[in-house]
């Protein structure tokens, strides 16, 4: 689905270049759920941006779904859920949902067959008709996703969706994650700074070092589909969260 060979990013700034990502290799394959981890500044929304076409490297070589990523943009080859939910406040909810179908020139019927079914998916049937600011913000990141999936893209981009909401909604919303991955066998590409979150929902986890974003390890997390919250206690689920911690200690090269 995604394959990065040698990526580089360098940013020209007013002083000095910012290498912001380096040597990067990674190959994400068809149904799985990858996870980003790392320190602020190493990267991870950038090669996040960088595979959804929305900076572009300054070398190597990257495809996505064995396309250019621009080419994937243009096909809406992947949906992306933004840190924040993003949603017009001036809009309903299911208006929001449908605001990419709009675009693409989908016809009334149509979008409203598929909004409906996408509330559905994440639980917010019967909230269509709401506002924004009349839904809590677990629900209003529920509708994010609904509207990355409203079109059926192959791929999903999540750049730290979760990480403004409290421990318990968060907790409630990586399960849900799961099950709807779980439903809809989509390639997802999470970003994220909490190692539980990442080894809850992964299949693989990539640490990635600072200055320059680099790839330090990739961790497999093979504890199967089944995974309730109370895996997190488990010696297999610690023993994993270990080596991520680890990882990112060595990674970081603390001075």
């Amino acid at each position: 689905m995604i394959c990065a060979r040698s990526l580089d990013l360098v940013f020209q700034t007013g002083d000095t270049p910012v290498h912001a990502l380096k040597d990067i290799d990674l190959d994400i394959f068809k149904g799985e759920f990858v996870s980003l981890i790392g320190p602020s500044g190493c990267g991870k929304t950038t090669l996040l941006r960088v595979i959804a076409d929305l900076e572009q490297p300054t070398g190597g070589s990257l495809s996505v779904n064995g396309m250019t990523p621009d080419a994937a943009r243009q096909a809406r080859a992947y949906g992306y859920v933004f840190q924040a939910a993003a949603l017009y406040p001036w809009r309903t909810i299911e208006k929001n949902v449908a605001l990419p179908l709009e675009i693409m020139g989908f016809d009334r019927a149509r979008r409203k067959q598929l909004v409906d079914a996408n509330l559905d998916l994440v639980g917010l049937a019967g909230f269509g008709r709401k506002f924004p600011w009349q839904l809590s913000g677990g629900m209003q990141q529920r509708a994010s996703i609904a509207r990355a999936l409203s079109f059926d893209p192959d791929l999903l981009l999540m750049d730290e969706p979760f990480g403004a909401l409290d421990e318990i909604v968060r907790d409630h919303l990586n399960e849900e994650l799961l099950k709807l991955w779980a439903k809809t066998q989509k390639t997802v590409v999470f970003v994220t700074h909490s190692i539980p979150e990442a080894v809850f929902l992964s299949t693989r986890i990539v640490v990635m070092s600072p200055r320059p974003g680099r790839i330090h390890e990739i961790i497999d997390c093979d504890l199967g589909p089944d995974r309730p919250l109370e895996i997190r206690e488990t010696p297999e689920f610690l023993a994993i969260a270990h080596r991520v911690r680890e990882g990112l200690r060595a990674g970081h090269g603390y001075d």
